[in-house]
């Protein structure tokens, strides 16, 4: 069976970002972070989720991934966001397999 999904692309402008703060915060909300907190001898990890989290999703590379045509709407409402430092693109594809990476 054929699905529809959105390919998106993206590259930052390092220059736009007022500081690495700044972009590292992009990237924590896009992909989510782990956090480790060390505390009197003991070590607690824990992953902070990012909208990729949250949205079936298959990685095509570092700057790209694919996206079901029915979730594209959150992704590029973030994008939309962070549109005068991020440079983004969008296509329309077609899958012959589900959806398995999150």
């Amino acid at each position: 069976m054929v699905k529809k999904a959105m390919l998106i692309t993206f590259s930052i402008n390092s220059q736009k970002f007022e500081s690495s703060y700044e972009r590292n915060k992009f990237f924590r909300k896009l992909y989510g972070w782990k956090q480790i907190i060390v505390k009197e001898n003991k070590k607690y990890v824990y992953q902070r989720e990012g909208l990729l989290h949250k949205v079936p999703h298959i990685k095509v590379d570092q700057s790209s991934f694919i996206v079901p045509e029915e979730e594209c709407e959150k992704v590029i409402k973030f994008f939309e966001e962070w549109a005068d430092k991020v440079i983004w693109k969008n296509f329309k594809v077609l899958l012959e397999e589900d959806f398995e990476e999150v």
